[in-house]
Order: structure tokens, then C-alpha cells, then sequence
């Protein structure tokens, strides 16, 4: 039976969805083919503008006049079916990703030769779907993680790396171990960064960044945004991970319950300095969503 869904729709991002997605439909001459759910073209809107002006500032005509013709980057004819809807699963070589100064991190846009993923990798990805969904967050990926670039095959051993960018909202880039219960937990720490950055940008949050708080998480003072970022994300996988455990054994097993007992320490070290950075978050409705699956996480 699958889980009670957690309620992750929140009326300003899809009002931010449509406007921007019109925006930046409006700089291009086609029309795009991708626009039946709202967070999808805005997910593809975003990788098209990118490439165009990533294209324009190198004088790269070919690519450029790609980007003019496909808007959505490309996307309809790149998806492949999952729990949550139409999803484009990439393997980009992380070697190859480039930097520049959008991004701290690596990132990888959708171009006339995209980087697919193969098929065990998809497989991967739409079984990780398919668990999340059971587990009450298909509708956080649904809107959050339209695109998942996989990264670097590791093992259980090993630091697994993921991260998202705001340039490029919808995307998740991540490493990953072959087991699609894991790849789940990732893929909902990261769509949960892209939800949050949508939130504060559509409520006109403006976080103070003069009050510093200590992030347990990178043992170092972090401002508001970040250390709320972390007090969201880390949450999310919590309340997964305390959900999905007892579907799991062996190996898997013993590496979620570590990292579930981390957590719950980590984030009880937090407790004062969270009230205090959430009373900064202006807008009401916000403010209780990141209370409510703070609280929720602390309860575990």
C-alpha cells in the first residue's frame, strides 16, 4: 500500500511556472511542443534559454538557431514514461560538464546531441520514481525533477554527490549506487532544493544574510538561505528514508539506517537556531510548510 502523499502543492510556484515559462517562450520564434503540465515546460524552457544564451556569448550560429527552433530543448521527443509523468534521464560524462560563473557546481544543459542514458541507468531512474511515489513524494519529483542527470556509478562505500542549480530548476544531478530505493532519496533531496529555491523566489522572500547560523550538515556558519535549504532537504529524505527502510534488507538496509540515525542527530542540533532563522522567511504560508516537515523529521 503506498504511503499517505505528502502535500507539496503550493499555489505561487505553479503561478511562477506559467509566467516564466510564457517569458521565455516569448524570446523564441517556434512554438514549443512541451506544454501540457506547467512545471515541465518551465523545467525545458529554462535549458533552452540557457543553451541559447550560452550559444549567443560564444558566436556558436548552429546551436543557437537549434535552441530558436526547439524551445523545450528538445524534451517531448526525449522523455520517457514514469510514475510521475514524462521524465528525460541523461548520463553526461561529469569530466565534460562544463563550469561558468552560473554555477559553483558542474551542470549539463539539453542540446542538439544529448547525452541519454542508457538503458539499465533508465531503468534505474523510473524504478527510483515508481518508490518515491510509493512513498508520498511522486508529486515533489512530478514538478521538481522533470530531469535527472546521472553522474558517477559508485558503491555504497563511497560519497555520493548530488546537487541542483537555480539556472536550471527541474534538473537533479547526482551519483548514483544502481539501487533505485537510494537514487529515490537523492533524487528528493535535490528536487526539495528546487522546490524550495521556487518557493522563495515566487513569495518574494528576501532572506537577510547578516544572521549567520551553524550548519551541523558542513560544520561551518551558513546565512539564512542556506542553512533553511539544509533544514528542508535533509528533512524530506528523513521522513522518506524512516518510510521506505522496512522495504529494504542487507546492505541497503544497514546504509539507511545509518544515514537515518545521522540525520536525527544532526538535525536536533539545530533546533534554537531554526526558530530563528525561520522567523526571518516573511511569508506565512512558507513559513509553516518548512516547520511542519522540520517537525515532522524531528519526531522521527
Amino acid at each position: 500500500m503506498a504511503a499517505t502523499a505528502l502535500d507539496f502543492a503550493f499555489s505561487p510556484i505553479q503561478d511562477l511556472h506559467r509566467h516564466r515559462t510564457r517569458q521565455i517562450h516569448s524570446l523564441f520564434p517556434a512554438s514549443a511542443d512541451w506544454t501540457k503540465r506547467p512545471a515541465d515546460a518551465y523545467c525545458l524552457a529554462h535549458h533552452a534559454l540557457e543553451g541559447a544564451e550560452t550559444a549567443a556569448r560564444v558566436g556558436d550560429a548552429h546551436a543557437f538557431e537549434w535552441y530558436q527552433a526547439h524551445p523545450d530543448a528538445n524534451g517531448a521527443a526525449l522523455a520517457t514514461p514514469s510514475s510521475v509523468g514524462p521524465r528525460i534521464v541523461l548520463s553526461p560524462d561529469p569530466s565534460r560538464m562544463p563550469r561558468s560563473p552560473i554555477s559553483d557546481t558542474a551542470y549539463y544543459v539539453l542540446g542538439p546531441d544529448p547525452a541519454l542514458a542508457p538503458a539499465d541507468e533508465l531503468a534505474l531512474t523510473t524504478a527510483a520514481y515508481e518508490t518515491a511515489t510509493q512513498n508520498g513524494f511522486g508529486s515533489l519529483l512530478a514538478d521538481h525533477a522533470v530531469i535527472t542527470c546521472l553522474l558517477r556509478r559508485k558503491t555504497l562505500d563511497d560519497t555520493l554527490v548530488s546537487w541542483a542549480i537555480t539556472r536550471l530548476p527541474g534538473t537533479v544531478y547526482t551519483d548514483h549506487v544502481d539501487d533505485p530505493v537510494v537514487l529515490a532519496r537523492d533524487q528528493i533531496h535535490e528536487a526539495g532544493h528546487n522546490w524550495l529555491n521556487d518557493a522563495l523566489t515566487s513569495t518574494g522572500c528576501k532572506l537577510s544574510e547578516k544572521a549567520t547560523f551553524h550548519s551541523p550538515w558542513r560544520n561551518s556558519q551558513r546565512p539564512a538561505f542556506g542553512f533553511l535549504h539544509a533544514c528542508w532537504a535533509f528533512p524530506l529524505t528523513m521522513i522518506y528514508t524512516a518510510r521506505v527502510l522496512n522495504q529494504t534488507e542487507g546492505a541497503v538496509y544497514q546504509f539507511l539506517a545509518r544515514y537515518l540515525a545521522q540525520q536525527r542527530r544532526l538535525l536536533a542540533t539545530t533546533t534554537t537556531d531554526h526558530a530563528t532563522a525561520l522567523a526571518l522567511v516573511p511569508h506565512p504560508a512558507l513559513r509553516n510548510r518548512l516547520r511542519h516537515v522540520y517537525t515532522a523529521a524531528l519526531s522521527l
